[in-house]
């Protein structure tokens, strides 16, 4: 063999010595969605806190602390994703604004549609509904530890978030004084709401009076397409009303309105059309327009924003966070 060619053997057995003798690097396991560590989107900041509130996977608070020697108000963020994905790095929008302004924020994850399911919630609905109420009562448990104030918490939210964020803010409040259990004894009742893409209703009847080709919401009721009746999930919503009636009055945030309720605001992309057709029927802003008349009939102040809406006092959710959190600024 020549030099060279036996230069070159040895060079590659010697590689191949080397690189038995290294150990393999584990195979790093990708965060998959529905994994509560997964993030669609990048953070800009990294969260002070992350912790849980219940015993299951899902059950996990986001906290980003505001800089202040005196407690903050709180931005509390429920995401969106038909509670059947989604996570929280959609707080994003949402985050700096609020940190700038000195407002603290947390962002959670919950129990899915199928989580709920698989615990045997019924309807399914209840596990991300009560998840976020019940993680709004922990995060007002650690307003020491915290810093913040507890008196100005503002839920914001998106598609189903914000349907949630709306169920919280109109329901009577989930605080049991006479628990045993510190955290279930936090009030559940906030400033404001801001929300964007809001379902306003979970009745099927309303939604396709306001908008004909309505097709969400059977599943928050355990309600699934059945291939041996040939009809729309939809239609068998419209079909199971009746039935499902105690839980519509329960769960739908339009049914919860009352007097005594924070004002909300309400973000739509793109302006109402109420009884027609729309291209995107889950999150049009004829949900936002039938809601704002319920609520100026009960006198809950109600800000409906879309492209070109009249009176409209807050451009985005952030501005209306701020106004009513820290109004003090200007």
């Amino acid at each position: 063999m020549s030099r060279p060619l036996l230069c070159l053997a040895l060079a590659l057995g010697f590689g191949a010595l080397q690189a038995a003798d290294t150990p393999a690097k584990a195979p790093v396991a990708a965060v998959k969605a529905g994994d509560p560590e997964f993030r669609k989107y990048p953070l800009p900041i990294e969260p002070d806190e992350n912790v849980s509130y219940g015993p299951h996977r899902m059950q996990k608070i986001y906290f980003w602390r505001a800089k202040s020697d005196k407690p903050t108000p709180l931005l509390f963020y429920i995401h969106g994703g038909g509670w059947s994905g989604g996570d929280r790095s959609v707080v994003r929008t949402m985050l700096k604004p609020a940190l700038d302004a000195g407002i603290s924020v947390v962002s959670i994850e919950y129990r899915t549609i199928k989580d709920a399911t698989a615990d045997g919630l019924v309807p399914p609905v209840k596990g991300p509904m009560y998840d976020s109420a019940r993680a709004l009562q922990f995060t007002r448990s650690k307003a020491k530890e915290w810093n913040l104030d507890k008196t100005k918490v503002a839920l914001a939210g998106g598609s189903a978030g914000a349907c949630t964020s709306l169920w919280i803010a109109f329901h009577d409040d989930l605080a049991d004084p006479n628990s045993a259990d510190p955290i279930a004894r936090e009030s559940t009742r906030v400033t404001c709401a801001a929300v964007s893409g809001a379902q306003t209703s979970l009745d099927p009847q309303q939604m396709r009076a306001w908008t004909p080709n309505s097709k969400y919401g059977a599943h928050a009721f355990g309600i699934t397409w059945d291939p041996k009746k040939k009809t729309s999930t939809f239609d068998l919503f419209v079909a199971e009303r009746e039935r499902i009636l105690p839980w519509i009055k329960q769960y739908s945030p339009y049914e919860l309105v009352s007097r005594d309720d924070p004002p909300v605001g309400l973000f739509y992309s793109a302006k109402p059309n109420l009884g027609q057709a729309e291209k995107d029927p889950t999150h049009t802003a004829n949900f936002g327009v039938k809601l704002k008349e319920h609520c100026d009939a009960h006198q809950v102040r109600c800000e409906l924003v879309y492209p070109g809406a009249p009176d409209v006092v807050h451009a985005t959710d952030s501005d209306y966070v701020r106004a009513y959190l820290r109004p003090e600024l200007k």
